[in-house]
Order: structure tokens, then C-alpha cells, then sequence
């Protein structure tokens, strides 16, 4: 029994670092769609950190756009229907801009008779147009307040694992914040990554500890 203990205690872990990895927005909800955990990509869709997305109403965070689509799906639940359902949602984005796509909602249990978790994962579709007077998404100096913190931390010469104590997500976390951040900016490293955070306005200028530019702190 100790074995088998340890065995699961192993493969949880493994699960848990490639929950993390996945560029896929997804998160385990309850059978109410209490967000019971999070990966770090879909975090960013709400602009904070999967530990904060925790015990949150995955419907309130994505808004369903045909209600009908959610009482039937929570009908077939409550007959214990195991089909993969799908929901059409809009949600505003960290950059301010509104954004649709669809949440796919798969039924998990280890037996049949448990009442099933959700595995929900999003899928983007798409935003509003240029018209809609909100800022562009491929603004360079746009970040959300959890990137500027890694930013300042990461100027300040904090290694990954103490960013990742210091924001509270893993680091495999920061790792995939970083990695949006480069490709947004065109950045080969974190040197370079640093250096245009400052030039674009993002940290404030001679300020030590680095910190935050005011405007960013605030988005």
C-alpha cells in the first residue's frame, strides 16, 4: 500500500509539471464549475496567476453566450452523462479588448458512480476589431501586472525559482510568461527582455529595487 501511495504521489507530480507546461488555456473545475486548478495560459486569458483563479466561477471568468448551451449541460451532468460539451463564451482580455472563442468541458472521474470533475480547456476564436476603441493586442509596451512584477523581479536579478515564489506561481510559470514576452518583444534573451522593458516604458527609471512604471502597475 505504501508503494501504490508513492506510485500515485509520482505520477500526480508528473501530471502537475505538464499541466503547467501546456500552451493550452486549462483549468479542473467541480462538477458546479468552481475552478478547482489552473495552467498558467489560462491565467494569462484573465491577467493573474492560476492560484488566484482558484474557487472562481469558470462562467463568471467566460460568459456563455447562449445560456440554453449551460442548462443543458448541467442537465446531462446530473444524469451522469459522460459526452464532451462545448460552450460558446466572450471574455475580456488583460490588454482591455473582448475576445470569443469556446470552452470544451470534458467529464472525469476514476468510476463511473464519483461525480465527475470538468476538464475545461479554451479554445481563442478571435476579438474585437481595430473600431472598437480598445488597445491593440500587438501594443509592445502592453503588459499585465503580473508581467511587470516578473519583469521588475527579473531586473532586479531574482532567479526563476525565487520569481516564482515571489508571484506565486510555479516556474514553469514565469518560464511561460517569459517566453510570451520575448516573442511579443522579438527578444533573444533576458538581458534584451529587461532592456526594452525599460525602454518601452514598462519599469520605471532609476528606481532601485526595480519596480513597475506607474502605468503599468495599473493595466
Amino acid at each position: 500500500m505504501d508503494w501504490a501511495r508513492r506510485e500515485g504521489v509520482v505520477w500526480r507530480n508528473r501530471a502537475l509539471m505538464l499541466f503547467d507546461r501546456v500552451a493550452v488555456p486549462v483549468a479542473v473545475c467541480d462538477v458546479y464549475g468552481s475552478v478547482q486548478a489552473a495552467n498558467p495560459a489560462m491565467a494569462a486569458e484573465c491577467g493573474t496567476t492560476p492560484g488566484r483563479l482558484r474557487g472562481q466561477d469558470v462562467l463568471d471568468l467566460f460568459r456563455p453566450q447562449e445560456s440554453g448551451q449551460v442548462e443543458r449541460i448541467a442537465q446531462a451532468l446530473r444524469l451522469r452523462h459522460r459526452s464532451r460539451y462545448q460552450v460558446s463564451v466572450r471574455w475580456r482580455a488583460p490588454n482591455g479588448r473582448e475576445r470569443h472563442g469556446e470552452l470544451t468541458a470534458d467529464p472525469v472521474s476514476d468510476t463511473v458512480e464519483e461525480t465527475p470533475a470538468l476538464l475545461v480547456m479554451l479554445r481563442v476564436r478571435g476579438e474585437g476589431g481595430p473600431g472598437d476603441g480598445a488597445p491593440s493586442e500587438d501594443a509592445p509596451a502592453h503588459v499585465t501586472p503580473i508581467e511587470a512584477r516578473i519583469l521588475a523581479l527579473l531586473a532586479g536579478g531574482a532567479t526563476t525559482a525565487h520569481t516564482a515564489r515571489e508571484t506565486g506561481l510555479t516556474p514553469d510559470g514565469v518560464t511561460y510568461h517569459l517566453r510570451r514576452l520575448s516573442s511579443r518583444w522579438n527578444a533573444s534573451n533576458r538581458t534584451e527582455l529587461v532592456a526594452r522593458a525599460y525602454a518601452l516604458g514598462v519599469l520605471a527609471p532609476g528606481v532601485w529595487p526595480p519596480g513597475p512604471a506607474a502605468a503599468a502597475a495599473s493595466d
